[in-house]
């Protein structure tokens, strides 16, 4: 994934640098304010997270119960293992009802499974409807948040973007942009002959799949054209309603700094006998690709994420960086744990290690998931299967003996006291690390004092 040398090009773009300010605003700010509106805010956590916890352990009989419901209801259910599956499915329904252009909804499992570049090589229109998403596909740019996708583009970046590619006077007011965009979406809408959506829950009880958005496109999705393709990772099955509003009253706080969505939009089976909207025709793909991997093991708690995308929000890493330096579709903290699992530990070997461990991440998070002691058992997986540099490898080997002999630990430590202080000079500061640049590189570290805390403890004792 390269995470390093992106780091590294971001850190120095001063238009993003200015971009990622935005995070500050509602997302931080505004999940702040919500939660201390909320008198049992660690209860309604302790519900989430136990809600979740209780559909991943009875994964498959919610499953089944939802593809049973949704069945009742007029609904097709495709079960695909893989990305690969994913894209032959929907390309498959596309070519059986002939549709020649399809919009979308924001899905970041669709991302996963670079479905509008299928769809594009199958001949088919795909027309991003999320104002997020269809900037970054005016731009052709993956996005760069799970929420708020085009958060790394400054105003003027989308003012150039559509006087180009709109070919209309420019704009810079936020609100006439917005109306731009609409104008250019409105015939798409009317004219597409598929609808694409993700689902941020799928509800086992009633067959329903479930989306939350704040622009009101995702209804015009999912009730104008005639075909109607939800995709979903199986592991958003709940079992209730009831649970739902559960989960409801945690993720727009966290995601957007809301306390309730503008849209929640329930999709239950296919249009029926005098309704006046809705699609004739309603598929549901429930996507694995790499998700049972999780189950029943170590990094389980991973698939309790609702993707509110408060980690990233918070991660001092992604406010640095962005999300394009994560190279995949999921960044920050969430990203660092999925990406390895999804595309293999050994295509992402940096990822597990793009972190501070402040745990910011895990405090914030909604559903509980420990993100540093995931992060943890990643790098801990590396070590174990020899991805780390054999150099590194050595030096931790070293370290687990010598912190075994007591004796000669203490040795070494004092020996690298006293080395260190005196790298340090006058001013006590150590401005090039031996055998670790990469601390020093564009900072400098404190030496140490000279003394080991035995020596300290000792000396005081004695007094």
């Amino acid at each position: 994934m390269h995470f390093k040398t992106r780091a590294s090009e971001k850190l120095r773009d001063a238009k993003l640098q200015a971009a990622l300010k935005k995070l500050q605003g509602n997302f931080v700010r505004g999940r702040a304010e919500r939660v201390r509106e909320m008198d049992n805010f660690e209860a309604i956590r302790d519900a989430a997270a136990a809600i979740r916890d209780h559909a991943l352990e009875h994964l498959d009989v919610y499953l089944e119960e939802f593809e049973r419901n949704a069945v009742e209801r007029g609904a097709v259910v495709h079960w695909a293992e893989t990305p690969e599956e994913v894209t032959r499915i929907v390309c498959e329904i596309a070519r059986r009802h002939g549709v020649r252009k399809a919009v979308k909804s924001k899905s970041m499992v669709s991302e996963e499974c670079a479905l509008n570049e299928a769809l594009e090589a199958a001949g088919i229109e795909v027309v991003e409807t999320d104002l997020g998403e269809y900037i970054l596909q005016l731009a052709r740019e993956p996005p760069s948040h799970i929420v708020a996708p085009v958060v790394h583009k400054t105003r003027d970046e989308v003012s150039d973007l559509f006087e180009e590619k709109h070919h209309r006077p420019r704009k810079t007011d936020i609100g006439e942009l917005t109306r731009e965009a609409r104008e250019m979406l409105r015939s798409h809408f009317l004219s597409a002959g598929m609808g694409i959506t993700g689902a941020n829950f799928v509800v086992a009880e009633t067959g329903s799949t479930l989306i939350v958005t704040n622009e009101g496109n995702g209804r015009m999705v999912t009730t104008l054209p005639r075909v109607h393709v939800a995709i979903t990772g199986i592991e958003k099955v709940v079992p209730t309603l009831e649970d739902v509003a559960t989960l409801m009253r945690l993720l727009p706080p966290h995601g957007t700094g809301q306390t309730i969505s503008n849209y929640i939009s329930v999709t239950t089976g296919v249009k029926g006998e005098g309704d006046r909207d809705g699609p004739e025709h309603f598929h549901v793909v429930l996507v694995d690709a790499g998700r049972t991997k999780l189950i029943g093991g170590d990094l389980q708690p991973m698939l309790r994420c609702i993707r509110c995308g408060a980690c990233m929000n918070h991660c001092p890493v992604y406010q640095s960086v962005g999300g394009h330096a994560y190279g995949w579709v999921y960044p920050g903290p969430m990203g660092s744990v999925l990406t390895p699992i999804y595309i293999g530990l050994e295509n992402a070997l940096d990822l597990p290690n793009a972190a501070t461990f402040c745990n910011q991440c895990g405090v914030v998070c909604p559903v509980k998931i420990p993100l540093p002691d995931l992060m943890r058992k990643l790098r801990e997986q590396q070590f174990e299967r020899k991805l780390k540099p054999w150099t590194e490898r050595a030096g931790l080997t070293l370290w687990s003996w010598a912190a075994r002999h007591p004796a000669i630990y203490a040795m070494i430590s004092t020996i690298g006291a006293r080395a260190l202080a005196w790298i340090g000079g006058k001013n006590g500061l150590i401005h090039r690390l031996p055998f670790g640049g990469g601390w020093t590189d564009g900072r400098d570290l404190p030496a140490p004092h000279g003394r080991t805390f035995r020596e300290l403890h000792r000396r005081a004792t004695r007094r």
